[in-house]
């Protein structure tokens, strides 16, 4: 008996478009931040392009199971939601700072400065392997 698993099924051309538009979306929230005064994560996690595209992974996501397309899809989604989460602890630490020692502004922009670059890596990483057709790691659901 052989006990290696299969491979992934192969992925509809349509959700292999729809998750290059997804990725577009993404990068759009990315862009509009760099071209303007804001802050990428933010931008990232709160801009309409980057809401709409999270709305768009959850209302296909099943279609994808199976497939190498999966990862792809999880890996989006994960990036929005952590992006939250991080944004959100950098507050939390960086507030009381501000209150109490005025260096959480600093510590703020630092914190945000990362996760939007932690943003941008994600974003690119995941395009380009999409582009090639290769499936993203996946980590524990």
């Amino acid at each position: 008996m052989d006990s290696q698993p299969s491979p992934p099924a192969a992925a509809p051309r349509g959700l292999i478009e729809y998750a290059h538009w997804i990725y577009g979306l993404h990068a759009l929230s990315v862009l509009t931040a760099l071209l303007t005064a804001h802050a990428v994560a933010v931008r990232f996690a709160s801009g309409l392009p980057s809401i709409i595209a999270v709305v768009m992974n959850y209302a296909r996501r099943s279609e994808t199971h199976g497939t190498w397309l999966e990862s792809h899809f999880r890996w989006q989604i994960r990036t929005f939601w952590y992006a939250w989460l991080w944004i959100l602890l950098t507050a939390i630490i960086s507030m009381p700072l501000l209150l109490l020692v005025g260096i959480g502004y600093f510590i703020g922009l630092l914190g945000l400065g990362l996760v939007g670059i932690w943003v941008i890596y994600r974003v690119l990483r995941g395009w380009l392997a999409l582009r090639e057709g290769r499936a993203m790691p996946l980590a524990p659901p």
